[in-house]
């Protein structure tokens, strides 16, 4: 009696293998995790935005700010309008660090605020999104690198700071409107001045660098920020918000709400953003990749009338009258010219073809010209009258 020796065999992947497969995935998930971690790290530390006057970082302003209370300049910073407005008296300066994210109605409300005032308003970066309403009259062209430009004009506060580093928008005025423009570039001001009524003047900065930490001591760059907002015994340093309440004065139709976009808080998107990512990289990990086109033998024999055949049906199924007339010319110029003494590399050449071959077939009745390089047919019983041609022309290239 014969003991049959049974084996089964497992389908079942082993630890080993499903660690193998998921440590990549893992390894994406720790990396978004440790982001997300130093992102929460940063934004909850004692730092301030870019432009803020209470921000020691680099992009910060705090020793702008510093120099002006040295001077005797009061500072009040508002992050919302209401306390802008409160707080802009008739003989203060009024900062705007960002005037393009207000709403239609907060810059209806702006602009209502500096024509009852007889102090500065200045207004930093404001482009297309904030002109018409703020400086009526002005408009942005393309914006221009920042670098460190000459005045270029008779505003004394220029004059008196020199060169500074200035960039960013750059503004035209409509024909007659009085201005002072400063710092040009390519002949458009980055900073322009338009007086108002009586003691008030708007100041239109292209760019902020001269009121940041790191190009603060460069320059003429502190000269130029102490004149622009130490003019007033009193400055006004507005940090527009989009958590500003006045920002649902709004409509929704008028097109300057976030939609649904806005009512999610950045950090979420930041975070969906690094999802997005993620994603991309596990696609890419996990995608097939194709190496280089290896050519191989074919499993059976095909006799060349096939292939030709088959060329043929599929020429004639897209209507490529015009390829499949070229093809045929080509092979006939190429076959020809070599019996005609042409180089095989001017077979395709008519000024070097068809004159050898009018030496070679004087009395021809076909046109060597319509047929070796003519258009393609209009028909294919046209296509068909062509190939006969050219294999009549072909013989009597060789029999002559």
């Amino acid at each position: 009696m014969s003991r049959t020796a049974t084996s089964t065999t497992s389908t079942a992947l082993s630890a080993r293998q499903r660690w193998t497969r998921a440590r990549g995935a893992a390894l994406i998930l720790a990396l978004v995790l440790a982001g997300g971690l130093a992102l929460a790290t940063l934004r909850s530390s004692d730092t301030h935005g870019a432009l803020d006057p209470r921000s020691a970082d680099p992009n910060g302003s705090r020793a702008v700010a510093e120099l002006l209370k040295a001077r005797g300049i009061d500072l009040t910073v508002a992050t919302t309008l209401d306390a802008a407005t409160a707080a802009t008296g008739p003989d203060a300066t009024l900062l705007v660090t960002t005037p393009d994210l207000l709403t239609r109605s907060q810059q209806a409300t702006l602009h209502r605020t500096m024509a009852d005032s007889t102090g500065r308003t200045v207004l930093v970066g404001a482009g297309r999104p904030s002109l018409d309403t703020l400086a009526p009259g002005v408009t942005s062209s393309l914006s221009t690198p920042v670098e460190n430009r000459a005045p270029s004009c008779t505003l004394a506060a220029a004059v008196r700071a020199g060169s500074a580093d200035l960039g960013g928008e750059r503004y035209r005025t409509t024909p007659g409107t009085a201005a002072d423009s400063c710092y040009p570039s390519d002949g458009l001001p980055t900073l322009l001045r338009l007086p108002g009524p009586g003691t008030a003047d708007t100041v239109l900065l292209g760019s902020p660098d001269i009121l940041l930490n790191q190009r603060l001591d460069q320059q003429g760059n502190a000269s130029l920020a102490l004149q622009l907002l130490g003019s007033r015994p009193h400055l006004v340093w507005y940090l527009p918000s989009l958590t500003d309440a006045s920002a649902t004065a709004d409509s929704p139709d008028d097109g300057t709400t976030g939609g649904f976009l806005s009512l999610v808080p950045s950090g979420w998107l930041w975070g969906a953003l690094q999802l997005a990512l993620a994603a991309v990289f596990a696609a890419v990990w996990r995608a097939r990749r194709l190496g280089p086109l290896v050519t191989e033998r074919l499993p059976v024999a095909l006799r060349a009338s096939e292939a030709t055949e088959g060329r043929a049906r599929l020429y004639r199924k897209a209507n490529a009258r015009d390829r499949a007339s070229s093809v045929l010319r080509t092979a006939t110029r190429s076959r020809i010219a070599p019996l005609l003494g042409v180089p095989l590399q001017d077979a395709h050449s008519a000024d070097r073809l068809l004159p050898a071959l009018s030496v070679r077939l004087p009395g021809t009745t076909a046109d060597p010209q319509h047929l070796l390089f003519g258009p393609a047919p209009a028909d294919d019983a046209a296509l068909v009258r062509l190939a006969d041609q050219l294999d009549a022309l072909e013989r009597e290239v060789r029999t002559s």
